[in-house]
């Protein structure tokens, strides 16, 4: 691996050469689409927590990562319901 400093002229010609992104536009295109598209609709509030799981959610999808990661993260998103005593079930 090649390591250069993110300044070096020898980094840019570099970058180019391999077609390589070399500025920040990709990196906002996908704060735009996978951020502001989901989080920013029209009457939508969200807490830290669950913007953050929404978030982690939505980039394991546009990635194709979400079922390796899904062992990993279901001990945190999944929980019993209890049904209060005053709830009937729907049986199957």
């Amino acid at each position: 691996m090649i390591s250069f400093e993110p300044d070096c002229p020898v980094w840019y010609a570099y970058a180019l050469d391999k077609n390589l992104p070399i500025g920040s536009g990709p990196v906002e295109a996908t704060c735009k689409t996978l951020v502001s598209q989901r989080l920013k609709r029209s009457g939508m509030r969200w807490t830290n927590k669950g913007g953050q799981a929404i978030l982690s959610f939505r980039s394991l999808i546009k990635s194709e990562r979400f079922d390796k990661a899904w062992n990993l993260l279901k001990s945190n998103y999944t929980k019993l319901i209890e049904l209060p005593k005053n709830v009937l079930a729907f049986s199957r």
